[in-house]
């Protein structure tokens, strides 16, 4: 066997005898491969098309769109968009070659090329899709020059992108005339639906189109559209691309289609979804198009009724429970109604929330173990330094329950349970919720908060709601379908959600409205109503397993109404749409939480039974938190057989006495059942031979405000009031002006007094029983 060379090299020997046009042609592609490496890094190739952001419902159908920076309709397609039937319509008329070539047909090319030459006119085009596409993204005049650029960018193209992902550049910026391109764009404003679908008569209109969309043009010659249509109809069924009968069928089928307005649904929502993520092309949101479209059905013809009563403005939200997302989104009740500002977004407005805190006060209260919801508390006058709350229609109750004052929504038993959980720790609350406005001044605010001084927004509400709904759970509301589950913060305990719950769903209320006791579609849900002051808003949120809605009903004017009010111009639209969206729920109701439980309590003060309590009743609490302390609504007293007189451990005589019960009430009531001339049972006056003076039970000054200035009118001669809350046996007070005194008078009596002068002046008030108390305050005269 001959030995080889040491640099012997095959390859050189079939270079050497290889004919020489085969090493010319692979010199050829090693320089045109260097050369196209060169362009490509010379000339890279951007893909940067401005689409029109898009607004979507749940089910990926199109509810508002904007045009592009360009000022185009041209929405972007996605992959699961594109339909089969279009796809190989478009590609059996423009380029069935397309999944086989590199971006350029060679053959296409040759053919046109000697058809041009030998012709001298253009009868043949060899422009491929994926040429097609290097076109739109770079227009240029038609020369031989900028079709070599074309062809180049066409190579690019098949070298950074997939065959799928050009067919899609291409379906996405084809022309249709005007400023309409893309096929999705085609589809929603001509024929307002989805690409994928498109019948196959429509699929073949816009294939059609694109070679001439400035003569055809749908709406103007859709007689002559259909001719080019039905022609390449006939050309699919000599190729045998689709089934005869669908064929046939989109032959007979009539265009009748025109250039219709982008949809606008939900304006309102469109536009924050917009702003708030104006990069996306296409915002995937949670909003359902049924639900919405039944609000807003619902919404604007509730409003048509109103305007008589010149209130002209709604909001309304809502949110599924279950899943955190915003199903419907109503920012006015007409956003075309520029007359009374119907582009105002009433949800994410600032307006005063009337009552609609009180349920998340009672709550804290619950799991703060101060209340459970048969305590008893106060309703009757009551002045916090020159404060005094009233009631919606200025009556007092007396002695109420926590549940009666919050199913009624009686003021002033809000105004003390805010006083006795604490304004601060309520606003951390409300923090905890993220309200805004309470993260910005709520170190300002005072006990007028719970009635409505405060501000909040129409979503924070309904948020705040939905933690109700969610065992106390509070998470914030998700806006897009691929928003992930975000932390949770339990702001409320599962107990005391729950009895809030069974709270709001009585029916014995005054804020159920008129003839609502009659109708049989009410629905089983849980809400509360809430006015501002000046009837300038009107709130009703209620829910139920699967939604919480919010209503908002007034003027973005901010001009009150004398008919506004929550229960009459909110509440109607409320039931509505729970039983428009979700009638007859088969989800059932909120079930007992296993941290709270039943006791037996007083009937008369709502505490746990004592040996005297005769009136018994079953209530709510949760174990270890709620008071245990036993109920002290009577009082033993010593007094002499003939119930003439009382004792005290002081004065008790060796015999001659007995042990009486007698009603524990506190001063502020008894000041109520006398200003109201209430009977009730009073303790016997003390032994008048008794010298001890007593320091509990003081008289409490209630007016005038301690601590307070008053600016008065002196040629008016304005006076002063002076009241004070005495304990039940007391029967006189004596009233001092700096030390001197001015007069006597039955206990919880009104007197009044005229300042002289401008100063401080010292207020006192001493009982019959020698217990004394001092206020000052300040005059000073205008």
């Amino acid at each position: 066997m001959p030995t080889q060379h040491p640099r012997y090299n095959p390859s050189h020997r079939l270079l050497k005898y290889s004919k020489p046009w085969l090493r010319y042609t692979l010199y050829l592609m090693l320089l045109l491969c260097l050369a196209f490496v060169t362009l490509n890094y010379l000339y890279p190739l951007k893909v940067n098309i401005p689409y029109s952001p898009v607004i979507t419902a749940s089910d990926g159908s199109v509810i508002n769109a904007f045009l592009s920076r360009d000022d185009k309709w041209r929405m972007q397609l996605e992959p699961d968009e594109i339909n089969p039937v279009l796809k190989k319509a478009v590609l059996l008329k423009e380029d069935k070659y397309f999944y086989y070539h590199p971006g350029i047909n060679p053959f296409a090319i040759t053919r046109a090329l000697a058809n041009n030459i030998f012709q001298n006119k253009k009868t043949s085009g060899a422009s491929t899709i994926t040429m097609q596409v290097a076109r739109l993204l770079y227009p240029q005049q038609r020369t031989y020059a900028n079709k070599l650029m074309e062809m180049f960018r066409a190579l690019q193209l098949e070298w950074y992108y997939s065959k799928d992902e050009i067919l899609q550049l291409y379906l996405n910026l084809v022309p249709f005339g005007g400023n309409i391109e893309g096929v999705k764009a085609a589809s929603v404003l001509y024929f307002q639906q989805s690409p994928k679908q498109l019948s196959l008569a429509q699929a073949v209109t816009l294939t059609v189109i694109p070679n001439k969309p400035s003569s055809l043009r749908i709406g103007e010659q859709n007689e002559r559209i259909v001719e080019f249509r039905n022609k390449w109809l006939r050309y699919y069924l000599a190729q045998q691309a689709f089934p005869v009968s669908d064929i046939e069928d989109a032959l007979l089928e009539p265009l009748e289609a025109r250039r219709l307005d982008a949809p606008k649904v939900a304006p309102h929502f469109a536009y924050r979804m917009y702003r708030r993520y104006k990069n996306q092309p296409i915002i995937k949101t949670t909003l359902s198009l049924q639900v919405q479209e039944k609000v807003e059905q619902l919404a604007y013809n509730y409003m048509q009724r109103l305007r008589y009563q010149n209130i002209h403005n709604a909001a309304v939200l809502v949110i599924n429970n279950q899943t955190k997302a915003v199903e419907a989104y109503l920012g006015s009740a007409d956003f075309n109604d520029f007359a009374h500002h119907g582009q105002v977004d009433g949800i994410r407005a600032v307006r005063s929330p009337g009552s609609t805190l009180k349920p998340f006060l009672y709550a804290t209260a619950f799991d703060k173990g101060l209340l459970t919801p048969k305590a008893v508390i106060t309703d009757v006058p009551v002045d916090y330094a020159g404060y005094r709350p009233q009631n919606y229609f200025g009556n007092y109750n007396g002695n109420v329950t926590i549940a009666h004052a919050l199913a009624t929504s009686l003021n002033v038993p809000a105004v003390k349970v805010l006083d006795l959980v604490g304004v601060d720790a309520f606003v951390q609350k409300l923090k905890q919720a993220e309200f805004s406005e309470m993260k910005r001044k709520g170190n300002q605010l005072g006990l007028s908060l719970i009635l409505g001084g405060c501000d909040v927004k129409l979503e924070e509400l309904t948020l705040l709601y939905a933690a109700l709904a969610n065992q106390g759970r509070y998470s914030p509301v998700k806006w897009l379908q691929q928003d992930s589950t975000q932390q949770e913060a339990q702001i409320l305990s599962p107990g005391s959600a729950f009895m809030v719950n069974q709270i709001l769903t009585q029916l014995t209320r005054p804020d159920l409205p008129h003839n609502a006791h009659n109708s049989p579609n009410l629905p089983k849900i849980a809400w509360k109503t809430g006015t501002s002051y000046g009837r300038k808003d009107a709130w009703s949120i209620g829910y139920n397993k699967k939604y919480t809605v919010g209503v908002w009903v007034g003027n973005f004017s901010g001009e009150g109404v004398p008919e506004l009010n929550g229960t009459d111009s909110a509440t109607p639209l409320l039931f509505d749409i729970f039983n428009s969206i979700d009638y007859n729920s088969t989800d059932g109701w909120f079930q007992q939480p296993k941290d709270i439980g039943l006791r037996v309590v007083c009937a008369e003060s709502g505490s746990p039974v004592n040996s005297f309590c005769k009136n018994q009743v079953l209530d709510n609490f949760i174990p270890g938190i709620s008071s245990t302390q036993k109920c002290s609504h009577l009082k033993n007293i010593t007094v002499s057989g003939d119930k003439r007189y009382s004792y005290c451990t002081s004065c008790l005589p060796p015999t001659g006495f007995v042990q009486q019960l007698y009603p524990n009430h506190a001063p502020e009531l008894l000041t109520f059942y006398d200003a109201e001339r209430i009977p009730y049972q009073q303790i016997p006056a003390h032994n008048p031979s008794c010298r001890r003076i007593f320091k509990e039970h003081a008289p409490v000054i209630t007016s005038p405000a301690a601590g307070m200035e008053y600016l008065l009118e002196q040629e008016e001669r304005q006076q002063l009031m002076l009241h004070s809350n005495t304990h039940n046996e007391v029967k006189q007070v004596y009233w001092y002006i700096n030390d001197k005194f001015l007069r006597a008078t039955p206990a919880n009596e009104k007197v009044f007094f005229e300042p002289q002068k401008s100063g401080r002046y010292k207020i006192s008030c001493t009982d019959d029983r020698g217990r004394n108390t001092d206020s000052y305050i300040t005059v000073r005269f205008l």
